[in-house]
């Protein structure tokens, strides 16, 4: 998965399991994603090593919010489960004796670090806590 996909799908699983009754298996996280049961373990252990959630044995067991919801942002996730980087783009050569390609790295190295800096402060305002209540208010309106 690509990392802007695990983001946007670990939030998905992440919320189901807010307004789940009991825990989730990999194989019902797998099914509602449409992917392999090793690809969730592999991406919720980031979520379980970051302390997000746990995963519980036996039958019955499965995969279960551990944190307050509160307290887990949209960028924690993302650093969970995306990495460090939030854009693909990249420049092109860095070690260029071209001085057309020096300004035009220089140019979307100024560009990235602010929408960079933009996105993180967007993504670490937001908790796991409001869209579970956006997510209530939407069901709510479909009664």
């Amino acid at each position: 998965m690509r990392n802007d996909s695990r983001l946007s799908r670990m939030l998905h699983v992440l919320l189901h399991m807010t307004r789940h009754d009991g825990p989730m298996t990999s194989d019902e996280i797998a099914r509602m994603l449409g992917t392999n049961p090793v690809v969730v373990r592999r991406t919720m252990a980031g979520l379980r090593d970051s302390g997000y959630v746990r995963s519980e044995k036996g039958h019955g067991g499965g995969w279960v919010i551990a944190a307050d919801l509160k307290a887990v942002t949209l960028l924690d996730v993302h650093r969970a489960v995306g990495g460090p980087y939030l854009f693909t783009i990249s420049n092109g050569h860095r070690d260029t004796d071209c001085a057309v390609e020096k300004i035009v790295n220089e140019a979307l190295d100024n560009v990235l670090s602010e929408a960079e800096a933009m996105l993180i402060a967007k993504l670490g305002a937001i908790s796991l806590e409001e869209l579970a209540q956006r997510f209530d208010e939407q069901c709510n309106k479909n009664i």
